[in-house]
């Protein structure tokens, strides 16, 4: 949520890749500015300070990274307020509002309309906060590298199906991924690589790998190509790919782990880290997730504002007599609404209040889900009393019953 208080002009700002479009309205709703604004620093500056005239200016954009961030800095540095409208919230204002063109013009005035009536539609733009920037641009980068990664796995994987599915049902799950399965596939390829060099031969080259586990998986390799006697039409082609998907999965996973350090030497010396981590459940990839989603918290009153805005907290329905209930909500922030439910079901195992907690939620007749939701839930009043007053996490100390005398 973002404080409107002492507000005396609402732009909007439709923003694109060369230039934008600016609505700015006043409290009674006279446009001030509406025009197309060039992504130019001097131009910028010169129409945010041109309504600064007029009282504080709230600044809000459709999108505040990317293509909006330029605008989003120049506001600030004037002084301005500035703001985020989601996408999806402006989409269901415009059919709110009469006309049904779909103009930059009219996308401005919907995003300036929606600041000026309804203020609670309003997000928060990330935090001037350096390293909050910083963890943005690194957590977007290690998102893509995940993708990317998940592809390559696919891919090898079905290349391996293509000409040996038993070879393939080795590499099950998590093997496919390791180090030493990684390393194999890069050096013979395939198959037909493996059969050529031998077991015996495969096997000393993995020992002076240091790998664990080469005597299981070599053994495991050899007993599949058994299997199969013939060769599939293609198989030539797919080993000379498999050690190139092979080597571009090591070489992500390597990025991966280098960007995971940066990241923790980048939160090595904030405060809200330690805060964070300090609660069971929660490691650096969590933080990350939720600093990233609400940086300090301040822009949540209450903790059930938080829960609202994860997506954790019930939705209650109701239509007279026949529709009645609460019900999980379908919306909210999902990456934190993940973050949350992952770490309570983590603290679930390894936590003891938190495993209490879940077992009584289960012996209430609830699923798995909707026990560890409830702990999310009730794991979220603690993070934002934590992030509010940064404290860390104290553990609930057992009440004593007192013995009688």
């Amino acid at each position: 949520m973002v404080d409107t208080s002492g507000i005396a002009v609402w732009c909007g700002l439709d923003v694109g890749k060369e230039e934008h479009h600016a609505c700015a309205l006043a409290a009674d709703g006279t446009r001030l500015f509406d025009k197309p604004l060039p992504q130019d620093e001097a131009k910028l500056r010169e129409v945010f300070t041109s309504l600064q005239a007029h009282g504080t200016v709230l600044v809000v954009v459709d999108q505040p990274n990317t293509i909006g961030a330029l605008a989003i800095a120049v506001a600030r540095d004037c002084g301005c307020q500035v703001a985020y409208l989601p996408g999806l919230a402006m989409r269901k204002a415009a059919r709110l509002l009469p006309g049904d063109a779909k103009t930059d013009a009219r996308d401005a005035y919907v995003i300036a309309t929606c600041a000026l009536k309804m203020p609670d539609t309003l997000r928060a733009v990330d935090r001037d906060s350096e390293v909050l920037a910083s963890l943005k641009v690194l957590s977007g980068y290690d998102d893509d590298l995940a993708r990317e990664c998940t592809r390559s796995i696919n891919r090898l994987r079905s290349l391996l199906l293509q000409i040996h599915p038993a070879l393939e049902r080795v590499f099950a799950g998590t093997r496919l991924t390791n180090q030493l399965t990684l390393d194999l596939l890069v050096r013979y390829g395939g198959p037909t690589g493996l059969r050529k060099a031998g077991a015996a031969k495969v096997r000393a080259w993995a020992r002076k790998t240091k790998h664990r586990g080469v005597d299981g998986l070599v053994d495991d390799v050899f007993a599949a190509l058994e299997q199969q006697s013939v060769t599939v039409i293609g198989t030539e082609a797919v080993e000379t790919v498999i050690p190139r998907v092979a080597a571009s999965i090591k070489s992500l996973k390597a990025e991966r782990a280098e960007l995971a350090s940066e990241v923790e030497r980048l939160l090595d010396n904030f405060p809200l880290r330690e805060v964070l981590i300090s609660m069971p459940g929660v490691g650096t990839k969590t933080a990350t997730t939720i600093l990233l989603a609400i940086g300090d918290a301040s822009a949540f009153p209450t903790a059930a504002h938080l829960a609202a805005y994860a997506g954790i907290a019930p939705v209650t329905r109701r239509s007279g007599k026949s529709i009645r209930g609460e019900h999980p909500a379908r919306s909210g922030n999902k990456q934190l609404k993940n973050a949350l439910f992952r770490s309570a079901w983590v603290a679930s195992n390894c936590d003891p209040d938190s495993a209490a907690y879940y077992q009584r939620k289960r012996a209430e007749g609830k699923k798995h889900n909707a026990a560890v939701m409830c702990l999310a839930r009730r794991r979220c009043d603690v993070i934002h009393a934590m992030l509010r007053n940064g404290t860390l996490y104290t553990p609930r100390t057992p009440r004593t019953v007192p013995t009688a005398a």
